[in-house]
């Protein structure tokens, strides 16, 4: 493992930010082109709107740039009075660390002092010159999945759409890969698999989602796009008529009872009613296929019969299963099942007409591997807030 705090890349330590210290200009970075046209509005422009909000789209996210002075197609003059009343935000690398793998995890901070992490991937074969990277969408989690340990980290809040676009922002700096390529990417895919249950900030996640997908920026097809959920029913409908974005099921049991206990929002939307929204998601097909992941967790879900359980539950759906070996982490209460278990599982699967890969563990030694991700905020009473903050300041 290299760890980035050797090279001077850790700030200092996590806290709120007083209200001082706070940069009350428009962030322009996660907004929609009609809301960079009403910043421009509010800052004294009043010509050209439309053209001059897709000229500064195209900065900030096909060129990348992180300051105005660089917009060299805006006159001098509106690009001093942007500098004056608007900003363009980039989370802050408070600890980057490195797998041996490749795998790549940083620890960001927003602007008031919250954390949480986000991890690029890169392809196993070295010579794809291609990788994945993971996204957070909470800091902390709004669910409970007990092999989960992010989900021993009650949820602090939900991420803006600049929050969420800024991870793939830092990633792409850090990969050096700015003008926005058309091939060859590093960064190819994303994944809404870090820290957080998506579906529970749909609106930000999807606001930050079209930003990422938009033709003139960033330009990543929805086909490269994946969003794991672990059951919100009444939201799987919306995600694939508005985003159309690919589906990962965090499934992990096969029954209620298995399920109830490792996963406790299937007691709000049991196992069935997963199913039937798994059935009716929008633009289901053979190519465009359901993912259910499923954590192999020791002596409780990785029998032949739980196999057999599993195809039954899934059959009809065009689907896949990513058998995941369980990822320990500390005080975690399971065991990664045996490579035989793992084995036998999925060749039943696989038997029976799915695809059922076994997910290698990747970035293990820098807790970057699935369920892995935690960060040190936590949620905080208002009056507690209040109180760093003005010590803070003083």
């Amino acid at each position: 493992m290299i760890d980035a705090a050797a090279q001077g890349r850790t700030g200092p330590a996590a806290g709120p930010i007083a209200p001082a210290e706070r940069d009350a200009r428009v962030d322009l970075i996660g907004l929609t082109r009609e809301q960079i046209a009403a910043s421009l509005s509010a800052l004294g422009e009043d010509r050209a709107l439309a053209m001059r909000a897709n000229q500064i789209w195209h900065w900030l996210y096909h060129r990348g740039v992180t300051s105005f002075e660089a917009m060299s197609t805006l006159s001098k003059a509106l690009r001093v009075k942007l500098a004056e009343g608007a900003r363009i935000s980039r989370p802050e690398i408070v600890r980057a660390q490195v797998s041996v793998d490749g795998t790549r995890k940083w620890l960001l901070r927003f602007a008031d002092g919250e954390l949480a992490e986000t991890v690029y991937i890169p392809d196993a074969d070295p010579e794809a010159g291609r990788g994945t990277l993971c996204v957070s969408s909470q800091v902390g989690c709004t669910l409970t999945c007990k092999f989960c340990h992010t989900g021993t980290q009650r949820l602090v809040r939900n991420l803006t759409p600049a929050e969420i676009v800024g991870q793939v922002l830092v990633a792409r700096d850090e990969l050096g890969e700015w003008p926005s390529p058309t091939e060859g990417r590093l960064l190819s895919n994303i994944v809404m698999m870090g820290m957080g249950e998506p579906l529970y900030n749909f609106e930000n996640v999807s606001t930050a989602l079209k930003i990422v997908m938009d033709n003139e920026g960033i330009a990543l097809s929805r086909r490269r796009i994946t969003l794991s959920t672990a059951g919100v029913v009444p939201m799987i409908e919306r995600c694939g008529a508005e985003l159309g974005v690919s589906l990962a099921i965090s499934l992990h049991a096969v029954t209620d009872a298995v399920r109830n206990e490792i996963v406790p929002l299937n007691k709000k939307y049991p196992i069935a009613e997963l199913m039937a929204a798994c059935r009716a998601y929008p633009g289901l097909n053979n190519a465009r296929r359901i993912t259910f992941e499923y954590v192999m967790l020791k002596d409780v879900n990785d029998s032949p019969a739980d196999a057999r359980a599993l195809v039954k539950l899934i059959r009809g759906i065009p689907a896949k299963v990513n058998l995941i070996p369980f990822n320990p982490w500390p005080g975690s209460p399971y065991e990664r099942s045996t490579p035989e278990a793992i084995k036998a599982f999925s060749e039943i699967v696989f038997a029976a007409g799915y695809a059922s890969p076994v997910r290698t563990p990747r970035g293990e030694d820098i807790m970057a591997a699935c369920g892995q991700l935690k960060s040190d905020s936590i949620k905080q009473k208002a009056a507690d807030r209040l109180r760093a903050a003005e010590a803070a300041a003083h």
